[in-house]
C-alpha cells in the first residue's frame, strides 16, 4: 500500500498489490523519483512529500507508462515526476515559484549526459549495440552489422540497459 499526503488536512491511499506491475515500476525506479525528489528538498518540503505528489502523478499516468519499452518508460516517469514536484511546489503557499534559475532544459541535458556517459562505460559490443538501438536500428539490423544473431542482440541489450539503469539509480 503506497500512502499519499497532500497535506496535514487530506491524504490520499492508493493500494497496490505486490505482484501489481504499478508497483513494479515504482520499485524500479525509487532511485531516479529519489534524486529527483532530493533535488529539490531544501525549498521546504519533505523528500517524502514529493515523492507522494510523483507517486501520484504516476499512478494517474500508469496505463500509459506501462504500456512503453523501458527506455521510455524511464523517460517518461523522469518527465511526470519532475512536471509533478514543480507543481506540487508551486501549489504551497510558502513557495512562490520554482526555485530560482531551474531550467528543466538543462536538467534534461544533464541526465542525457549522465546516460551516454554511462553508455561509455559499456564495454564492447554493449557500447555499440546500445548506441545502434537508440539511434533506432532494429535487432536483426544490428545484428548484421556486428556479426550476431539476432537473439544474442537481444540478450545484450536487456542485461546492458540494467547495468545503466543500475548506474543511472546509484
Amino acid at each position: 500500500m503506497v500512502r499519499c499526503s497532500f497535506s496535514s488536512s487530506c491524504s490520499v491511499i492508493i493500494t497496490v498489490r505486490k505482484d501489481d506491475p504499478f508497483d513494479a515500476m515504482l520499485h524500479r525506479y525509487r532511485g531516479l523519483l529519489f534524486t529527483l525528489c532530493s533535488r529539490f528538498r531544501h525549498r521546504g518540503l519533505d523528500v517524502d512529500d514529493l515523492i507522494q505528489e510523483a507517486t501520484i502523478a504516476l499512478w494517474r499516468n500508469h496505463e500509459m507508462l506501462l504500456e512503453q519499452g523501458r527506455v521510455q518508460q524511464a523517460a517518461l516517469v523522469w518527465k511526470i515526476a519532475r512536471n509533478a514536484v514543480i507543481d506540487a511546489l508551486r501549489r504551497y503557499e510558502n513557495l512562490d515559484e520554482v526555485p530560482e534559475g531551474y531550467d528543466s532544459t538543462a536538467d534534461e541535458r544533464t541526465l542525457m549526459q549522465e546516460l551516454h556517459e554511462e553508455i561509455a562505460r559499456l564495454d564492447e559490443p554493449d557500447r555499440s549495440i546500445v548506441r545502434l538501438q537508440l539511434e533506432g536500428y532494429s535487432y536483426e539490423e544490428i545484428g548484421g552489422m556486428l556479426g550476431m544473431t539476432e537473439k544474442n542482440v537481444s540478450v545484450r541489450l536487456v542485461r546492458a540497459k540494467d547495468k545503466l539503469r543500475n548506474a543511472m539509480l546509484s
